[in-house]
């Protein structure tokens, strides 16, 4: 998988009411959820967002409540994927249920901007900003996780094997 796109970079501790606040959780459409991603950080956030953007965040994102609509946000808004200092533990596995690539970068995080051009290949583990020339190495997300995305999630994964099986 390779992702290239422009940074959005947020803080620490973003919590899933800031990424779709609790009002809008009354669809679980992708596309309408993320017309109201980042609401709860800054309202017109989404409005800046290109399809295959990435998203840059701090320590502990996704921190909060568990919800699912908080991953079927950022992916509804275009963001395929996110890069952190660290996650959230709920968000974490959450996020690669509904199909979000989630990479965490620790101290290296410091080395995107907001703005900044990357471009990412999870398989090698590495995300490359290309206005800086930064090489940030994460660990590659392991195969069985790579297989899961690449299903779009957990539920398309389960279709598939049990497509498999019949």
């Amino acid at each position: 998988m390779h992702f290239s796109g422009k940074a959005h970079k947020v803080g620490a501790n973003i919590d899933t009411d800031a990424i779709i606040p609790a009002k809008y959780l009354v669809s679980s459409d992708p596309k309408v959820l993320g017309a109201h991603c980042m609401a709860g950080l800054e309202p017109d956030w989404v409005q800046r967002v290109q399809e295959g953007d990435i998203l840059v965040g701090g320590p502990n994102f996704g921190c909060g409540s568990s919800r699912e609509h908080a991953p079927l946000a950022l992916l509804g808004a275009g963001i395929p994927v996110v890069v952190a200092h660290s996650f959230a533990r709920i968000f974490y596995r959450n996020g690669f249920n509904m199909g979000l690539v989630l990479l965490e970068a620790g101290e290296e995080i410091s080395k995107i901007h907001d703005g900044d051009k990357l471009e990412i290949d999870v398989q090698a583990g590495r995300v490359q900003n290309m206005d800086t020339d930064a090489v940030i190495n994460v660990p590659p997300l392991p195969e069985f996780m790579q297989t899961l995305l690449t299903a779009g999630g957990l539920v398309g994964y389960v279709r598939q094997r049990l497509a498999g099986a019949a």
